[in-house]
């Protein structure tokens, strides 16, 4: 069986300055103060049932894992972090916008309907 590595083929350089790049770096998170958040309510493609959608987040996925778990405990419902996305069930969009501008996320809107 054949393992893939991560080093794209490259085997040894006689570059003495040669650095291999293992890949992007996970991107640093944005104070929240510098976010553009986007609060907004999607019922499509969900059969008719309402879903709160936080986007505009820019930083790594923990944080944005982390943000998306302290949401739903807030509200008490169940979702989850997709695409760079919060989703969670239900109508919450007050209750989520007043939450991250309590948490300093300051240019955080409800856009949509």
């Amino acid at each position: 069986m054949k393992h893939k590595s991560d080093n794209n083929g490259t085997v040894y350089s006689t570059n003495p300055d040669f650095v291999f790049d293992y890949g992007e770096e996970e991107p640093l998170t944005l104070e929240p103060a510098k976010q553009n958040l986007r609060v907004m309510l999607d019922k499509k493609q969900r059969a008719g049932k309402k879903v709160t959608v936080v986007s505009g987040f820019q930083g790594s996925d923990f944080d944005l894992a982390t943000l998306g778990k302290e949401l739903k405990s807030a509200c008490g419902v169940g979702g989850s972090v997709k695409d760079g996305e919060i989703l969670l069930q239900g109508d919450f969009r007050e209750k989520v916008l007043a939450l991250l501008l309590q948490k300093g996320y300051n240019k955080t809107k409800i856009s949509g309907i």
